[in-house]
């Protein structure tokens, strides 16, 4: 086996992998393709840009992002550290100064003497896998070149190179004295019921029937709604952005400009449901769908949208049933190269067809600077258990933020779509459910930290 693991990319997944592994005293060739060539999105020399927000969102515990920087920081993260050495003033959430956090994470792979920068751009894995450990943290804008051989690699007809997702909510923070399980033309109510039996038979149903939620709307309702998402603000693409958008994923809010009925008759259409607080169809109906096997997350049927994220927010929350409604994840429509990791991925980001080839940050379909930091964490921590040969793997907990978005990540799901920290990923309190949902976090924290201090 080769004398070094190599890295190719070096964002900020690569460059903690990098760290993770020097410090075992292994030698790092981390392949960079700055400054020879850069992506569209990106212009600074330096690792570990970071070219949207320069917030790494929360540090309350309270917030699973928040959570999972404090178990970053417990587990010795280079770059979380960083980020809080170059912190600016940002109320309870960790922002940086972007410059400077690239240019000190820079230095540091540089002065590190186990690691080796090599500026060019990697098109061919294959002689790079012969006898060596390989980890791609290339990143959601990765080169052409290399996604080609990605798809090669892995046997997929495509990589998802276009991210038209749309918002997923916390089921818990849904009005259930609105909404209504059940699927299309099961919740009509037959002409022989009485309003009583048709009640006591969707009753029934709804403890089988839990894939779909429903929100119904009357005329009012949906026409306020309408107005005010014409002329919401949207996100500002990237020209080579721009002429991706297709017909198949159109962005709900392009969908309205077309007209005031244009919804009702494609994703938000009643056709097959009555209301159960009237026994009416109701004029229009928002759908939301199972995301996760223990049915806590819900995502927006048909909701792919370009809306900015506090418009998402507001204008969402404006359908009945989701006045306060939490969103784990909003809706995207960007280019974004990941792989299908719930298929192809291991929970420790290793590739399931090939043990020495593992994958770290967005290209695996975490979302999120936090995110990717941590799973290039994990992918390093069992690179190094292999190249040493110890027979174990960190697999960590799912009752921590770092284990649960590695099992999700990594387990089948026929919708999988990036996922960003959230609390719906982590299983449920034992015993008595707390309502009050920032105390229901604290007791998530809570158990979260435990159990990685005992597991490690």
């Amino acid at each position: 086996m080769k004398d070094y693991i190599t890295i190719i990319g070096g964002g900020l997944a690569g460059c903690e992998a990098a760290y993770q592994i020097a410090k075992q005293k292994i030698k790092v060739k981390l392949y960079e393709m700055k400054p020879q060539k850069y992506s569209p999105a990106h212009s600074n020399e330096d690792l570990a840009e970071i070219v949207c927000s320069n917030s790494f969102k929360s540090n309350l515990l309270t917030n699973a992002c928040g959570l999972l920087k404090e178990e970053l920081r417990r587990l010795d993260s280079l770059l979380i550290r960083i980020a809080d050495e170059t912190s600016v003033p940002a109320g309870q959430a960790l922002a940086v100064d972007r410059e400077v956090f690239a240019k000190r994470v820079t230095e540091e792979m540089k002065q590190n003497p186990y690691i080796e920068i090599i500026h060019q751009e990697v098109t061919e894995l294959k002689e790079m896998l012969q006898d060596g450990i390989v980890i791609v943290a290339t990143g959601p804008l990765t080169s052409n070149g290399l996604a080609n051989q990605i798809q090669q690699i892995t046997g997929q007809d495509k990589l998802y190179f276009y991210d038209a997702a749309a918002p997923i909510i916390q089921k818990d923070s849904i009005n259930f004295d609105i909404a209504f399980y059940g699927d299309r033309y099961s919740q009509e109510k037959k002409k022989e019921e009485t309003i009583e039996e048709w009640k006591q038979r969707l009753n029934e149903q709804e403890a089988e029937e839990q894939s779909y939620i429903n929100l119904p709307m009357n005329q009012k309702e949906y026409e306020e709604f309408w107005e005010e998402l014409v002329k919401a603000e949207v996100v500002t693409l990237h020209e080579f952005e721009k002429r991706e958008i297709f017909e198949g994923c159109m962005p709900i809010e392009i969908m309205a400009q077309r007209g005031l009925d244009t919804l009702r008759f494609g994703p938000l259409k009643p056709v097959g449901f009555d209301d159960p607080r009237t026994g009416r169809r109701p004029y229009a109906i928002v759908q939301l769908r199972q995301d996760d096997k223990q049915a806590s997350l819900y995502n927006m049927v048909g909701f792919q949208t370009n809306l900015k994220y506090g418009e998402q927010k507001r204008i969402f929350g404006k359908i009945p049933g989701l006045e306060q409604a939490e969103f784990v994840k909003y809706g995207v429509m960007h280019r974004n190269t990941y792989i299908n990791a719930s298929e192809l991925l291991e929970e420790t980001y290793r590739l399931k067809a090939i043990p020495n080839l593992y994958f770290a940050g967005q290209i695996t379909g975490v979302e999120g600077y936090v995110e990717s930091i941590s799973s290039g964490l994990v992918a390093a921590l069992n690179a190094v258990d292999d190249f040493v040969d110890t027979g174990i793997n960190h697999r960590f907990s799912e009752y921590t933020v770092i284990g649960a978005l590695a099992k999700y990540i990594s387990t089948p799901n026929d919708k999988f779509q990036p996922m960003n920290a959230n609390f719906g990923i982590l299983p449920e309190l034992e015993g008595k459910k707390i309502k009050d949902k920032k105390e229901r976090y604290k007791k998530l924290a809570e158990r979260s930290l435990k159990d990685l201090e005992i597991n490690e």
